[in-house]
């Protein structure tokens, strides 16, 4: 939405359109820092946020969509010109029922130790598991160094002490040009690497998010050899 802002200004159609966003959640965000400077940013753009809205229908020959109020459960009707919607997301059909997972569908682990919560010999990282934390490649790469420590203390038959710290990361793009990075842990603490405040919009950020962050995947995260931003982290906040 941010985006579509920046498109409809350069090309004069900003007054022309108005900008809804519906989300199931209260928040813009589930970190506060972040959340706060995101709502600058949309109340900066004039975007509308409707909070609390599941979507439960899209009538495409009528270009409507219909959401749920979650809090009395009244529904709601939405005409658009174009809408992009995000579908209900969960654990994949194969995964419920197995002895792996839990009742939800999700692979069972210590959200630390990321070992199975009954079989020892099974660990598991990413989207797959019930670790409390954002779904992203950032979150994946930080468990996967943990994942590797902790296998070679299985084999060796050592203390597992390793520990995922729930690190996740969420490039903001708010608008050409600029980003929030968004780097935080289990709590929704902000963990950030970076010696200056992330929680406001760069274009050093933008250009991280654009530019480096697809090599670092390809070449990194694929390859087996980046675990994340830890080390850099460390390096960036030595005199802590």
């Amino acid at each position: 939405m941010y985006l579509v802002d920046d498109y409809l200004r350069l090309n004069g159609l900003r007054d022309k359109t108005t900008i809804t966003y519906n989300t199931p959640l209260g928040v813009i965000f589930g970190v506060k820092k972040y959340a706060d400077s995101l709502m600058k940013v949309i109340d900066r753009k004039g975007i509308k946020v409707n909070f609390k809205r599941k979507i439960l229908e899209v009538r495409g020959d009528k270009k409507e969509a219909v959401f749920e109020f979650l809090d009395n459960g009244v529904q709601e009707v939405y005409k658009y010109d174009m809408m992009h919607a995000v579908p209900p997301m969960g654990p994949l059909d194969v995964m419920k029922g197995s002895p792996l997972c839990d009742q939800q569908g999700w692979v069972d682990v210590n959200k630390e130790t990321l070992q199975h919560a009954k079989y020892s010999n099974v660990f598991a990282i990413g989207d797959c598991t019930n670790i409390p934390t954002s779904r992203t490649a950032a979150a994946c790469a930080a468990q996967a160094a943990v994942l590797r420590q902790n296998l070679f203390s299985v084999m060796k038959g050592a203390e597992l002490t390793a520990k995922y710290d729930g690190y996740a990361s969420c490039p903001l793009i708010t608008g050409y040009g600029k980003t929030i990075l968004a780097e935080f842990d289990f709590d929704g603490k902000p963990l950030e690497t970076f010696p200056f405040d992330q929680g406001k919009e760069r274009r050093s950020m933008y250009h991280l998010k654009k530019d480096a962050m697809p090599q670092l995947y390809w070449y990194g995260l694929i390859r087996g050899v980046w675990n994340g931003p830890k080390l850099v982290r460390d390096i960036m906040h030595f005199w802590k």
